[in-house]
C-alpha cells in the first residue's frame, strides 16, 4: 500500500505527463485557428485523424527522424505508404537541394514526443514528386504522376487530403495550365481535398501555381497573433491560416480538413446542398464559419480559419 504522498506525486507525475504529451506543435497558430478548442470540447466524439491518411506531395522525407519513425499511437505506423513519382520507386528520401518534405507533415500529423499536429491520429503518405519543393511548370509531369498515384490508390490507403506544397515563387493572376490539372479534376470529383500554398513573397498581385490552378485551394497565411493577412494573397485565395510561411498555413489548414470531413461523416451532415463534392462543400464551411478579415494592401477580404466554429456548425451547436 503506497503513502498518501507518493500517490499524489505519482498523481502529478501522470498529470504532467499527459500535458506535455499534448502539446500543439505551433501554439500561437493552434490556439488563434480554433484548434486546442475543439481537441478540448470535442475529445470524446472526434478522433482527429484516425482511418484517414494524408498524402504529403513534397520533394521526399527522411523516414530516419524519429517523427516519423515512432508514433505515440503504437497501433499503426504513422507513415502508411511511401512513393517516388520522380524515380518510380516507393523510395522517398530526398536527393539533391531537397528539404522540405521532412519538416511539412509537422503540423498536420505529428504525434511523437511533446507534440501533436492538428489531426494528430491519422497516418501519411509520403511521396516525393519534384526534386525541390521550390519548383518550376517542368515539374508538372512528376507532380501529374504523383497526384495520378493518390487517385489509384485512395482506397487502398484511405486517402482524404492531399498537401501540395510547391510553390513556384511566381505571382500568377490566371491559372497556368499543366499535366496536374486533369489529375486535379479528378481528384475533386473523387472527393479528395487538394490544397498548396500561395507563396512567401508579399505578393498582392497573385499567387504561385499551382495553388493558382482550378480544383487546387489556395491558403494564404495571417501573422500569428495578429489579424494581419500577409505573404503572397490575391482575390483568388480560398482561405487564410494563421502560420509563419503559408507552407504551414496549407499544412495546418490539411489536418484541420480531416477533422472537418470525420465531423460531417460523424454527424451525418448533409452537405450536398453546399457543393458537387465533399471538398466544395467543406471549403464553404470553413469559408462561412471564418474570421473575416480585411487587407488594404490588396483591398480583399480574406476569410481566417476558425476550426472550432466549422465543427460547431456542423453539429448545430
Amino acid at each position: 500500500m503506497i503513502s498518501m504522498r507518493t500517490f499524489t506525486n505519482l498523481l502529478l507525475l501522470i498529470t504532467c505527463c499527459i500535458a506535455h504529451a499534448e502539446e500543439p506543435a505551433q501554439p500561437v497558430p493552434f490556439k488563434q485557428a480554433g484548434i486546442l478548442s475543439t481537441w478540448d470540447k470535442y475529445q470524446d466524439t472526434l478522433s482527429f485523424g484516425k482511418n484517414q491518411t494524408l498524402a504529403l506531395l513534397d520533394d521526399g522525407c527522411d523516414l530516419s527522424k524519429p517523427e516519423w519513425a515512432a508514433d505515440a499511437n503504437s497501433k499503426y505506423p504513422k507513415v502508411l505508404v511511401t512513393y517516388d513519382s520522380v524515380d518510380h520507386d516507393n523510395d522517398p528520401r530526398h536527393e539533391g537541394r531537397g528539404y522540405h518534405g521532412t519538416t511539412i507533415g509537422i503540423p498536420s500529423s505529428i504525434n511523437h514526443g511533446d507534440q501533436r499536429g492538428v489531426a494528430f491520429n491519422n497516418q501519411l503518405a509520403i511521396i516525393r514528386s519534384l526534386e525541390c519543393c521550390h519548383c518550376n511548370l517542368r515539374d508538372s509531369k512528376t507532380l501529374a504522376a504523383a497526384l495520378k498515384w493518390v487517385a489509384v490508390n485512395h482506397n487502398k490507403y484511405r486517402i482524404t487530403t492531399v498537401n501540395l506544397a510547391p510553390v513556384d515563387d511566381l505571382a500568377h493572376d490566371v491559372p497556368v495550365m499543366t499535366e496536374i490539372d486533369v489529375q486535379l479534376k479528378r481528384l475533386r470529383k473523387l472527393g479528395i481535398w487538394v490544397s498548396a500554398p500561395t507563396g512567401n513573397h508579399n505578393f498582392t498581385s497573385g499567387i504561385s501555381w499551382p495553388a493558382s490552378q482550378p480544383d487546387c485551394f489556395a491558403i494564404g497565411a495571417v501573422n500569428p497573433g495578429t489579424n494581419t493577412v500577409f505573404l503572397d494573397r490575391y482575390k483568388t485565395v480560398d482561405l487564410v491560416v494563421p502560420a509563419h510561411a503559408t507552407s504551414s498555413s496549407n499544412a495546418i489548414l490539411c489536418g484541420a480538413a480531416m477533422i472537418l470531413r470525420e465531423a460531417i461523416e460523424t454527424a451525418e451532415y448533409d452537405w450536398t446542398p453546399l457543393g458537387d463534392n465533399v471538398p466544395e462543400a467543406m471549403m464553404l464551411i470553413f469559408q462561412r464559419t471564418g474570421t473575416p478579415l480585411q487587407d488594404a494592401r490588396s483591398g480583399v477580404t480574406f476569410r481566417m480559419l476558425n476550426l472550432l466554429a466549422a465543427i460547431d456548425f456542423v453539429f448545430d451547436k
